[in-house]
């Protein structure tokens, strides 16, 4: 059973932590450390990840929601900070119907690494930042969702998931300015449309060019292009700019309380 490979996986780095635990080292976490500390998070996020899954008889189980707590907790004894973990936890507080504690993990995962330069090796990993993403996007923590978005594209910009996410986050928010006056954050419902289809474009060009092989993010973006054209909405006159108008909506939005989207309000 995939758990019992992972517990034992658990066993053996948590073991070999506890030999350099006991090691003098006047230097600091060595990087074998660190990395060790990571891979043994990551295991207990895997772990975490078979027990909500709905597809095994596990989340069902009595015990399930309070052995995903206890495994989290130990992840973050091991890695205090950890941003994986954080995410892992905010999606336990999302299907506890605890969306405020969810909120305050996703600021603890982003904040230790939301300045850092696009190519620092002290990132998470971008199917990381993807998964933050998509809790920000079911909070309707738009500006966050649209940064980190940013910073992975401003290192790798044929990110296929990138692309559908940035779409579903200006689709997501043209639904809102449509339903609240016609406009959100200085921008028209029509404009936040056009991002979304701009960006929605670029994924479905990508997937194909990419022969990607998530078929359901093709339809999902499909589907939304059709919901948009509906609208009326069409794709920026000029290929070339394609995705700007996430950075003109940023230069709106770049302000000392972008954060508080993120923090308790």
């Amino acid at each position: 059973m995939a758990l019992q490979h992972y517990q034992a996986g658990v066993d053996i780095m948590n073991s070999q932590l506890k030999g350099k635990e006991r090691a003098v080292d006047t230097v600091g976490v060595p990087e074998d450390e660190a990395a060790l500390r990571q891979n043994t998070v990551r295991a207990l996020i895997a772990m975490v990840e078979i027990w909500m899954d709905p597809s095994y008889d596990l989340c069902f189980d009595p015990v399930a929601e309070k052995t995903c707590e206890d495994l989290l907790n130990l992840a973050l004894q091991i890695d205090p900070g950890n941003s994986e973990a954080f995410t892992s936890l905010a999606s336990v507080r999302l299907s506890q119907q605890r969306p405020g504690d969810a909120k305050q993990c996703l600021e603890q995962a982003w904040t230790s690494w939301k300045d850092l330069e696009a190519d620092d090796s002290r990132l998470p990993p971008i199917p990381t930042r993807l998964a933050l993403v998509k809790l920000f996007l079911e909070l309707s923590l738009y500006t966050p969702a649209l940064l980190v978005l940013q910073g992975i594209m401003a290192f790798d910009d044929q990110e296929v998931e990138a692309w559908y996410l940035e779409g579903w986050c200006f689709f997501l928010m043209a639904e809102q300015a449509k339903e609240n006056g016609g406009t959100l954050d200085e921008l028209t419902w029509q404009e936040l449309g056009r991002d979304a289809r701009d960006c929605l474009e670029t994924c479905q060009t990508l997937h194909i060019d990419q022969e990607h092989p998530d078929r359901p993010m093709l339809e999902h973006v499909q589907e939304l292009i059709s919901k948009l054209e509906a609208l009326g909405i069409q794709p920026s006159p000029d290929d070339a700019d394609e995705g700007d108008g996430g950075d003109d909506w940023e230069d709106v939005e770049r302000s000392d309380d972008e954060d508080e989207d993120v923090d308790m309000a």
